[in-house]
């Protein structure tokens, strides 16, 4: 009776869905703000470097857009933002990981922003 009676109150634990993340890992621009990324994408013209340089350079700070290797997870898309022949996507993205010459480790959470080319179709 009593092994009967915890499976009952356990049955909606074990019911409930489990929220599983999929974790990407590679090389990925990052930007502090969804702003900073809106400012990526306007300056982009096929240069990830020359664009982030100069976000950098607008905002007085060598940190705020890198390119870098890590492994994250992306959040739902943000907006689209659109420049000179390109449109990209504003995705929200936690670090979890980075990318170590011996392999990925660990790192804490961390909050950034980066954007995904989109390819445009005309119709």
């Amino acid at each position: 009776m009593k092994t009967a009676l915890l499976l009952a109150a356990s049955l909606p634990l074990m019911c409930l869905d489990a929220n599983a993340y999929e974790i990407h890992s590679g090389a990925v621009t990052i930007c502090d703000t969804h702003w900073q990324v809106e400012r990526y994408v306007q300056l982009f013209a096929g240069s990830p470097e020359v664009a982030i340089g100069a976000v950098n350079t607008e905002q007085h700070d060598p940190n705020a857009c890198a390119l870098v290797n890590v492994s994250y997870v992306q959040g739902p898309q943000l907006g689209v933002v659109r420049g000179t022949g390109h449109a990209f996507e504003i995705m929200p993205i936690v670090v979890v990981g980075v990318n170590t010459p011996n392999g990925y480790r660990p790192a804490a959470p961390a909050l950034f922003f980066t954007p995904v080319r989109v390819a445009e179709i005309a119709v």
